[in-house]
């Protein structure tokens, strides 16, 4: 078996540790047994073995055979909300439902080896990391529940040649593969936010503060900002590791909003609006448990040299 391999084989089982671990602490938490799940959905960007992911927890849980799996590759950042989504509609179908979640990212097997400096961006950027999450529509679930999904809006711009050329995984000169950043990158990003904002402002903000959503504060962006300092970018979970930084700071309030925004390649950007429908514990153990009183720390400013 060549060296490659064998490392494969290594992180393979490793993430599937890893992974049931996050998965038996939740099901555990909420007192959910394994075959009461009816969808299961995960999504991994650059990590794709066989069996699926969706099929190493169905194994390793005893799930019901006829549990709906579904497993998602490529989006990047942005594919932890297309699993909600795909998720929500599921659940419009599927009455009395129970789904599970798995956001994460894998790394290792997908680094880029060659020279082209720019192309090491994506092995600076990127670590692991993921996320479980449960949702329902059972009626019995209501009072366990801390978010109630409001509104989901999701946007693609794959139509314009500039948007889609953005961010491209291809080989350089020397057949090595890795990931390509445009110069072009946040100006894509800025148009796919503002084309997503436009749609999804009518739906969560009254006509006279419309005008004002562009205007952010520093303590608005904190929980993003802690979050690619302490685990990096974990691309699609690291939304889940900022709301679990407010929630550490007691942030979040019965009957606050919070929006979750990503995005990813293709190009995509894709917001969530959920609802906190009930008193959300900060002390409740999480990724930030142990240290959340360190932060925020100060972050300096980058200077060109």
């Amino acid at each position: 078996m060549r060296s490659h391999q064998i490392l494969l084989f290594t992180k393979l089982k490793r993430k599937l540790k890893w992974l049931s671990t996050i998965v038996k602490d939740l099901l555990s938490k909420h007192n959910i047994n394994p075959k009461s799940i009816d969808i299961l959905v995960s999504n991994c960007s650059l990590f794709c073995p066989k069996p699926s992911l969706t099929s190493m927890i169905i194994n390793k849980f005893g799930f019901r055979s006829n549990v709906k799996s579904v497993s998602l590759r490529g989006m990047d950042c942005s594919a932890g909300m297309l699993s909600i989504s795909l998720v929500k509609d599921l659940l419009k179908v599927h009455k009395n439902s129970v789904a599970l979640v798995l956001s994460m990212e894998v790394v290792t097997p997908n680094g880029y080896n060659g020279k082209v400096k720019s192309m090491h961006m994506a092995n600076i950027l990127f670590r692991m990391g993921g996320a479980a999450i449960l949702l329902s529509n059972r009626k019995q679930d209501k009072h366990k529940a801390k978010y109630k999904l409001q509104n989901l809006v999701r946007t693609h711009l794959g139509s314009d040649d500039r948007a889609y050329q953005s961010v491209h995984q291809q080989p350089d000169e020397a057949g090595k593969v890795g990931m390509s950043l445009s110069q072009e990158l946040l100006h894509v990003a800025a148009k796919a936010l503002r084309t997503n904002i436009s749609e999804l402002s009518p739906l969560v903000l009254p006509y006279s503060e419309r005008l004002q959503y562009g205007w952010l504060h520093k303590e608005d962006a904190e929980a993003s900002r802690m979050t690619l300092y302490r685990f990096g970018n974990t691309s699609s979970s690291s939304l889940w590791y900022e709301l679990s930084y407010l929630e550490a700071k007691g942030r979040v309030k019965k009957g606050d909003r919070v929006w979750q925004i990503s995005f990813g390649s293709g190009f995509m950007c894709n917001s969530a609006v959920w609802k906190c429908i009930t008193n959300v514990d900060p002390n409740l153990r999480n990724s930030w448990s142990d240290r959340i009183h360190l932060y925020p720390v100060e972050i300096p400013e980058v200077c060109d040299h």
